[in-house]
Parts: C-alpha cells; structure tokens; sequence
C-alpha cells in the first residue's frame, strides 16, 4: 500500500464501457517479454472522481485468442480490481467476487503493474482526468523497479 487508505473512501458508480474498437486500441510494453500482445482501449480509459483509473484491457495470444476485461487502479493505495470480462458479441459478464486487491508484479499481473506504474501512476497519484491519463498512455515511462509494487 503506498498510503494509508481512506476510511471515508467510497467508490463511484461504474458504468461499463463500449465494447474494443480495434482503431482505439493501444499497444502497451509490459516490459518483460510475453508469447501475448497488449492493448489497452483508449476509448474506455477515464478518470472517476474516486480516483480510480478504469480501461479496457484487452489481450492477444499468438494463437488468435483474445481476452478482453474491464479493469480499474486504485494509485493511492496500489490496488487494481477486474470488473467484467468481454464477451464475443461486445456484451460484458461481471465478475461475481471482483474486490480490490494488491497490484502483484508476477506474470499474470504484469500488465496491471505496468500499467499503473509505469503509465498511469505517479507514486500514489492518478492522472488529473481522462485527457491527462490518455497522455500518459500515449508516452510510457522508463523507469528501473518502481515504489509501491509488491512483488
């Protein structure tokens, strides 16, 4: 956790995004190498008034399969929660036991801690707004081992 958390925090409402458009989508460097290509939808990429940074991620195996979730970052306390998954007809299955957890830097997870600290992220800080978290997106930071990243 990087600060102490808010007790008085609460989460807004969340709306779930459009289905992926392909021209929207964004490659994203995880920074480790991977049989699995990255995006995330710059059209589904916001910043709520609670502070957490929401996105599509979607994820491509070199086979052609494609997984696609709805996810949210918590920048504050280095926390990350999977809404939904994406359906093939663009529709979204919410996830049953979706909470809060540790962003772990571990394979599975490593999108999501380079997301958070190596785009959108500043310490314990989330981008401004949407506008500033697209540009965040756009341009990744190099950074060696970052703060906050439990391993």
């Amino acid at each position: 956790m990087l600060v102490e958390a808010d007790p008085d925090w609460k989460e807004g409402e969340v709306a779930m995004p459009a289905a992926p458009r392909e021209a929207a989508l964004r490659a994203i460097d995880i920074g480790t190498p991977s049989p699995n290509a990255f995006f995330v939808d710059e059209d589904s990429v916001g910043v709520g008034a609670d502070g957490v940074v929401r996105y599509t991620l979607v994820v491509r195996t070199r086979g052609g399969a494609e997984n696609v979730s709805f996810e949210g970052l918590r920048c504050a306390t280095g926390e990350r929660r999977i809404y939904a998954s994406g359906r093939k007809d663009g529709t979204w299955a919410p996830l049953k036991n979706s909470a809060w957890q540790p962003i772990v830097d571990n394979g599975y997870n490593r999108p999501r801690a380079a997301l958070a600290w190596e785009y959108f992220c500043d310490g314990p800080a989330a981008p401004r707004d949407r506008e500033h978290a697209l540009r965040l997106l756009r341009q990744k930071r190099d950074l060696d081992k970052p703060f906050g990243v439990h391993q």
